[in-house]
């Protein structure tokens, strides 16, 4: 929840801007506040794609303050966010409805961006693999082939989010080697062509190092992509 709309246009502009410059193997989302999604996916340039940050599992009904997939896609939105650990902790979303959200954002040919991640208590517990199969489990691992083929998984280590603690590009990659391995009993060789996006505090300063790791395929940035030069720095250090 940031950027004001003035804010929020700019930022895209400079963005837009510099997608000429992206590596030619890279995809850059934006995912922004609902306010502004058909607004800014009318002016995204061809390489820059607009994302929301969360949608209802339900399509339609008495639900206020809710919105739909199909909401979505007739604003133009490919992408969306699902089970990101803010939604998760605050506002109680469990491994079941992000389940279905999921299911939601495929029926519409939306593409997912399912996250998953422990908490520091599960960590520091040696209960972090348990929680995330549990977690995928409930969302991914039930899809089809079809289905998994059009998903983008993002691994947050919520314990090296906001708390001073950090991830090493070694853990990194253990988790992300880990969630790879459950793709793989599930769906064989498919599972190296999904990708699993990083999203602890990946910033400018520790981006290469990370997206050098063999399963780390990209990022989920959080504050750092609200600076335009450090999220093309970052877009940068994956090309």
């Amino acid at each position: 929840m940031n950027k004001t709309w003035d804010e929020a246009e700019s930022l895209l502009k400079e963005l837009n801007a510099e997608s000429s410059n992206f590596p030619a193997d890279v995809q850059c989302i934006i995912a922004v506040p609902a306010p502004y999604l058909k607004a800014l996916a009318e002016k995204r340039a061809e390489k820059v794609f607009i994302a929301a940050q969360n949608c209802s599992e339900h399509e339609s009904g008495a639900f206020t303050g809710e919105f739909s997939t199909s909401m979505l896609v007739s604003c133009g939105i490919t992408h969306c966010i699902i089970g990101h650990s803010e939604r998760r902790a605050m506002y109680h979303e469990s491994n079941e409805t992000v389940g279905l959200k999921v299911q939601a954002c495929l029926d519409a040919g939306i593409t997912p961006l399912f996250c998953c991640g422990e908490v520091l208590e599960e960590r520091e517990s040696g209960n972090q693999e348990n929680i995330v199969k549990a977690q995928m489990k409930a969302a991914v691992l039930g899809l089809s082939a079809e289905e998994l083929s059009r998903v983008i998984i993002a691994y947050e280590p919520v314990w090296a989010i906001g708390t001073g603690k950090t991830a090493s590009d070694e853990q990194a990659q253990e988790m992300h080697a880990f969630i790879r391995s459950l793709l793989r009993e599930s769906f064989g060789v498919l599972a190296d062509l999904i990708p699993i996006l990083y999203g602890g505090s990946c910033k400018p300063s520790n981006a290469q190092g990370l997206f050098a790791q063999a399963d780390v395929d990209g990022g989920l940035i959080g504050g750092a992509s609200l600076n335009s030069n450090d999220f093309s720095a970052i877009i940068q250090a994956n090309g």
